[in-house]
């Protein structure tokens, strides 16, 4: 009877471990980071991308360098994508291009 009970327990904690193991891989929510170089003027295109885009669909974060012109986004890949947040950027007028890919001026 106690080996049962032992065994009963055993597979009890192994599989508390397991579960608590499957739902903090769930609550790490994995992100990807892309920088585009947009076509933003003043302070006020600045304010404009800090105010809309972080309302695109599975955006976590962004940081906007006016002085450099780049735009850092932090995104759920699972909910959006590279050329979905540059179509956000040219919607709303800005050239936009990902930093690295940028047309090299001849």
């Amino acid at each position: 009877m106690k080996k049962k009970k032992y065994l009963l327990l055993m597979m009890a904690i192994v599989f508390a471990l397991l579960n608590a193991q499957a739902e903090a891989e769930k609550s790490v929510k994995k992100t990807n980071e892309v920088t585009f170089l947009v076509g933003m003027h003043c302070q006020s295109c600045k304010e404009r991308i800090e105010k809309i885009i972080p309302f695109e669909k599975g955006v976590k974060d962004l940081k906007v360098d006016l002085e450099k012109k780049e735009v850092t986004v932090v995104y759920n890949p699972q909910k959006t994508t590279e050329n979905k947040l540059r179509k956000a950027f040219i919607d709303l007028g800005y050239t936009c291009e990902k930093k690295g890919q940028e047309k090299k001026k001849q």
